[in-house]
């Protein structure tokens, strides 16, 4: 008991220092924003109380780990329809509670009519709570307030794209730090599971790949902000080349991971149907479990990823030997170890292991052949 303890203990300061190490950077940019867009909406635009300035500021930034640009048009729209409905009816309904809740409602609603998305309508329903509720409702204050806004707006994509813009590489390594980790972990478990026809086992294994779904998101999202980093950024132009290589490796990973979801799930049907698993199956699941680490290594040292190649080809190789079909001799039927359930999961498998080449470096067609190599190798043997 002591040790579990521990072991969570340490668990959960990990945990605590890759969101240090992933957020950061958004920290110091947040506060440098929200500094520079009050400063220039005192100092310039002689506001004696910038509120908007650097509130927009801080939530460009904050939206940084998806599509800075987009957000940043949401954001500043939001910001003038919060603006002109509150300005527009404050004066004749004046401040109170329902005129708060009207104020909103209408506001939103014109979001709704722009097609904007969350942030467009977050944004325009707060706005206009400030505008019912901290600000006196005098109309000829909505210009000052727009161009409060956009100053931010604009300081807060200058910091975030120019003075201190995210690594793009370092971003996307930590975001799939949280992934790549537990999903190899799951496939393991799920192969451990096969071994002993244990379903509580199987199952447990495929829904933990499900639980990755935000993580997966997350790394998707950071996806869209280093390819905007990396084309917006000056001081990240240099790194457009290697960029294309993770952008490419993420999505495949993504596809690679939703077919061993997949394959989880056909096994786990399997095992209730009690078909028959042969040993090389959960032998080859390992494997790909093995590749996903060593790629995961590879990249982050640069180097070139052969023994995760290699590793997914023999899982390939081996995944023949448990279907079981002898094709050598035209005048020999073919034999099927496995089940309904467990040819579809063989099936799967290809499919993870063709776009975990993929994520090595490989074209599609290579890692094609490859793989039509691998069965074939195993057919002739």
């Amino acid at each position: 008991m002591v040790a579990g303890l521990r072991e969570r203990a340490r668990e959960g300061l990990r945990s605590r220092a890759w969101r240090l190490r992933l957020y950061g950077l958004l920290a110091v940019q947040a506060g440098f924003a929200a500094a520079i867009a009050w400063y220039v909406a005192y100092q310039f635009l002689h506001n004696p109380s910038p509120i908007l300035a650097p509130t927009t500021a801080v939530g460009i930034v904050a939206a940084s780990m998806g599509s800075r640009l987009r957000r940043t048009v949401e954001l500043l729209v939001g910001v003038i329809l919060g603006l002109a409905v509150g300005d527009a009816l404050m004066p004749f309904f004046g401040i109170g509670a329902w005129q708060t809740g009207v104020v909103v409602v209408l506001a939103i609603v014109l979001a709704v009519l722009f097609k904007g998305g969350g942030s467009l309508l977050t944004q325009a329903g707060g706005t206009a709570v400030l505008i019912a509720t901290l600000e006196p409702p005098v109309r000829e204050l909505s210009v000052p307030r727009f161009v409060d806004a956009a100053v931010g707006g604009l300081v807060g994509l200058a910091v975030g794209l120019l003075l201190v813009p995210i690594h793009p590489q370092r971003t996307l390594l930590r975001l799939a730090e949280p992934v790549v980790g537990p999903a190899a972990a799951a496939i393991h478990e799920l192969a451990a599971a096969l071994r002993i026809r244990d379903l509580a086992g199987a199952e447990r294994s495929l829904r933990r790949l499900r639980e990755l779904g935000p993580q997966l998101t997350a790394l998707k999202e950071g996806l869209g902000a280093a390819q905007e980093v990396g084309r917006l950024a000056p001081l990240r132009w240099r790194e457009r080349d290697s960029l294309t290589f993770h952008t490419a490796s993420i999505q495949h990973l993504d596809r690679s991971l939703h077919s061993c979801r997949s394959l989880s799930r056909r096994l786990t049907t399997a095992l209730k149907d009690e078909e028959p698993i042969p040993e090389e199956f959960p032998a080859a699941i390992d494997l790909l479990a093995c590749a996903l680490l060593t790629l995961r290594w590879t990249i982050q040292a640069g180097a070139e990823p052969r023994e995760a190649r290699e590793q997914i080809l023999v899982g390939v190789e081996m995944i023949g030997r448990a279907q079981g079909e002898a094709v050598g001799d035209p005048t020999r039927p073919h034999v099927h170890r496995l089940g309904y359930s467990g040819l579809i999961a063989a099936g799967e498998f290809r499919m993870a292991a063709h776009d975990l080449l993929i994520a090595s470096g490989l074209d599609a067609e290579r890692g094609a052949v490859l793989v039509r190599r691998a069965v074939d190798g195993h057919r002739r043997n």
